[in-house]
């Protein structure tokens, strides 16, 4: 479990094909405080500590990790968001994430408006459906408010130190980030199902 608060931003080193499935090598600033197996969030996807050196820590990616998350996008030098994986005396300051990907959107728009930029993601049809103004999305990891919810996409409004401390200072128009909608609205659906 997350909060979709990202600690810090890592860099992809290397990058192994396997077949269907992937290992990738991460420069972390926190890899000294790590442990093999730990959960560390990557763009908002949860991934298990394979393997770590003094600098840097590997990661495998399955295949439905690849197909169904931005992460098959990376390259090296790539930068990522990253969270390791919540405590219970942890605050939390976000909202509940989990680092299941639901999908992925495309940004439409990045732009600077003031101090703050505003971004615009276009959503797949079966995550609009998910979301509320001034709800809670996970964007590339990163627990964002919208601001406002047209039909097939969400605006946000960044703070300067959320734009410089992800890695939405390094995204493009089109690029495509993964998104994880709140699990609370999830398991509200659920339960009216069964009701009806």
């Amino acid at each position: 479990m997350f909060t979709g608060l990202v600690e810090s931003t890592g860099r992809i080193v290397s990058i192994q094909t396997l077949g269907n499935q992937a290992r990738y090598e991460v420069a972390i600033p926190f890899t000294s405080e790590l442990s093999l197996g730990d959960s560390v969030a990557h763009n908002g996807c949860c991934l298990t500590v394979a393997e770590l050196t003094e600098q840097t820590a590997y990661f495998d990616i399955l295949c439905q990790t690849l197909t169904v998350t931005s992460l098959g996008d990376l390259a090296l030098d790539s930068v990522v968001n990253l969270e390791r994986a919540l405590k219970a005396s942890d605050r939390l300051g976000g909202h509940f994430v989990q680092g299941h990907v639901d999908a992925t959107g495309e940004i439409i728009e990045l732009s600077k408006h003031g101090q703050d930029h505003k971004l615009v993601v276009q959503l797949p049809d079966d995550v609009a459906s998910y979301c509320i103004q001034k709800g809670s999305i996970a964007i590339d990891g990163i627990s964002l408010t919208i601001a406002d919810l047209a039909k097939n996409c969400a605006t946000f409004w960044i703070t300067p130190h959320t734009f410089q401390h992800t890695n939405l200072h390094s995204k493009k128009l089109h690029e495509r980030v993964n998104l994880e909608v709140d699990l609370l609205a999830k398991y509200t659906e659920r339960l009216l199902q069964k009701q009806s």
